[in-house]
């Protein structure tokens, strides 16, 4: 049950800090989609680099363990992307 918690704390404060940012505004995904601002592309990444950070040192000190990942069915992701990115799309005009 603690798990839930902390989980949901930390969504909340992820979601907070997009609110904050301005990321959640319908011209910075367009343009982001454009290439024309980055602002979201830095705040994905930040996010990746400080999640890994983080998720690599509590492996490093033992405190979790990384289950296994099933081999990726390519043509899957290679459909369900195009889906996504076409109703991405259609839903920006």
């Amino acid at each position: 049950m603690f798990d839930y918690i902390i989980a949901l704390l930390l969504g909340v404060v992820f979601g907070l800090t997009l609110v904050k940012s301005g990321l959640t505004k319908y011209h910075r995904i367009v343009n982001a989609f454009r290439f024309t601002d980055f602002n979201v592309l830095k705040f994905m990444m930040t996010a990746l680099i400080v999640s890994m950070t983080g998720l690599y040192t509590l492996k490093w000190m033992g405190l979790i363990v990384f289950p296994s990942v099933p081999a990726t069915y390519i043509a899957g992701n290679v459909v369900g992307g195009l889906i996504f990115g076409t109703g991405m799309a259609i839903s920006g005009f």
